[in-house]
């Protein structure tokens, strides 16, 4: 069915909540974690929509500014970098390993797409094991478009050198799945907190709950 599979990697690979203890430390509230990783999202994807662009870092360490103050602490760099690192020791969820390993073993190709940077996932994917699994490792950096815009998936199908159509993007996200439809990839949903996909967006080819529930629907 596909040649290419392209991975989200925030919250899609990676479990965010462990970064919830990083706000904790500089002396935020736990749940301030949801609200600026919406609003880095947000900020990433206004830029796109007016042709412009910033780095997730540049902007999550912005935002993390903003929420320091209006808390009523003191936005030192070394709080802000402290926050921020905590990206590069992030678990994988349980099921990828297995699953990307499946994926892998039967032929098809695998690459990483981020709106992050793909330095800051390489320690993570070494030590979830996954690494050997990945044939690029890509971000949003060089086409200068956040997804869901089309050139950030047009990107990794050039990387790639395949067709968009010979192509899936797997996410949590529905907006990230509404995207790559978009963009001409099929997409396929990880419905891991059985949300219920959103109407207005294009709908996936394929809902499943997890990577290894993927790996069987895929690799059959």
């Amino acid at each position: 069915m596909i040649d290419v599979l392209v991975l989200d990697v925030n919250e899609t690979l990676t479990d965010m909540e462990p970064l919830r203890d990083g706000f904790e430390a500089v002396g935020l509230p736990r749940h301030s974690l949801d609200a600026w990783f919406a609003a880095t999202l947000r900020d990433g994807f206004a830029l796109t929509a007016v042709d412009a662009y910033a780095d997730f870092r540049e902007l999550a360490a912005e935002l993390l500014e903003a929420q320091l103050i209006a808390a009523g602490i003191e936005p030192h760099d070394e709080t802000i970098a402290s926050v921020l690192s905590g990206f590069t020791r992030l678990p994988l969820h349980p099921d990828v390993e297995p699953g990307l390993r499946r994926i892998h073993e039967s032929g098809i190709r695998i690459v990483t797409l981020t709106n992050g940077s793909a330095a800051m996932s390489k320690q993570v994917f070494e030590k979830g094991g996954i690494m050997p699994y990945l044939e690029h490792r890509l971000e949003v950096a060089t086409p200068q478009r956040w997804k869901p815009h089309p050139d950030a998936y047009r990107y990794a199908a050039e990387v790639c050198g395949v067709p968009v159509e010979r192509m899936a993007l797997a996410a949590v996200h529905p907006w990230d799945i509404d995207g790559a439809r978009r963009a001409g990839l099929n997409g396929f949903y990880l419905d891991r907190r059985h949300t219920p996909y959103p109407k207005s967006f294009l709908a996936p080819d394929l809902v499943v709950g997890d990577f290894e529930a993927l790996a069987e629907e895929i690799t059959r």
